[in-house]
């Protein structure tokens, strides 16, 4: 029996799945964040360890358990460089006797590889498709049956991010302030951000975004104002949301036309925050996406990222 680990490290948690030959998930654990860009390589090698020791213990097998191939699928990750900075936190973790594993790791064994990929492989239970990723960020990440991927976006909320919380919280508060102006029509965003975050007046948005130092994820929060008010009719919000599904099936559309053909049957797998909205995004999104691309099916995902991170560690074990 082959057991193999798979890791999905973000800024927020660690998740790791211990993996059988079955692709059977026997065990799953949890720990802090492990970003080594924000957290410092120390924190992030704590973090993994924790999530693999937790993640064994909960499958309670009795012997150490041996492992024969791990995928770390780490936010972040692209670069040369950041590999070989996760390759260090590999051999870091097999020279540590304190985890209940005995390490049966060959290199062709070792798969380091940015989120989007355990994502798509997770999301739709395969190595093929595409995953349009919307949460505070974006990005949408495809790989063919050849191999060959393609990533549009991922280029962070100043530089890009279209489609993503971030922004669509940004345009809402954009277009609450314009109303306010009297530039544009009224609307009931400006309401809507009001209540939520119990201001006396708009113009008090600026002590709240300007002086409380808010950071991308703060704001990325207010996203749900907009989704609620394009789902009670709003015009000014709904045609937000519209500029959304525009940019995701725009880069969804270039993916396709980079490494698939125009005819192909493929799967489209949608994760991230801004999917689960009440204003019928992703039911929009699927339907222009399909408009383009017939043959295409947009779906939720079918199973978690770290799973997708096994599925590949699990890959190199049988070729």
């Amino acid at each position: 029996m082959s057991y193999v680990l798979g890791i999905d490290g973000g800024g927020s948690k660690t998740i790791c799945v211990l993996i059988d030959d079955l692709r059977q998930v026997l065990g799953r654990g949890e720990a802090g964040p492990s970003n080594y860009q924000t957290i410092g390589i120390e924190a992030t090698l704590q973090s993994i360890q924790s999530a693999i020791h937790n993640a064994v213990e909960t499958a309670r097998i009795t012997n150490n358990v041996k492992i024969d191939a791990i995928c770390l699928g780490l936010a972040g990750v692209g670069r040369a460089a950041d590999i070989e900075v996760v390759k260090g936190l590999v051999q870091e973790l097999q020279n540590n006797k304190s985890l209940p594993i005995t390490w049966a790791l060959q290199l062709a064994n070792i798969v380091i590889c940015n989120d989007a990929l355990i994502a798509l492989v997770g999301g739709i239970g395969q190595h093929v498709g595409i995953v349009v990723a919307a949460g505070t960020g974006s990005i949408v990440f495809g790989r063919n049956h050849q191999g060959h991927t393609k990533r549009v976006g991922g280029w962070g909320y100043i530089l890009g991010d279209e489609g993503s919380a971030y922004k669509i919280a940004i345009a809402g508060m954009n277009a609450a302030l314009k109303s306010y102006d009297g530039r544009e029509i009224s609307t009931s965003l400006l309401k809507g951000f009001k209540q939520h975050l119990e201001l006396e007046s708009i113009e008090d948005l600026i002590e709240v975004v300007y002086r409380r130092e808010w950071g991308v994820k703060q704001i990325a929060a207010l996203a749900p104002i907009v989704d609620f008010a394009a789902a009670s009719g709003d015009i000014v919000a709904n045609s937000i949301i519209d500029d959304a599904v525009k940019e995701l099936v725009k880069a969804t559309s270039t993916v396709i036309d980079a490494i698939f053909s125009a005819d192909s049957v493929l799967e489209v797998v949608t994760t991230g925050s801004v999917w689960q909205g009440k204003c019928n995004i992703h039911e929009r999104f699927a339907a222009s996406t399909v408009k383009k691309f017939p043959k295409g099916k947009v779906i939720f995902p079918r199973y978690e990222p770290a799973y997708g991170a096994g599925l590949l560690a699990l890959q190199t074990t049988q070729n």
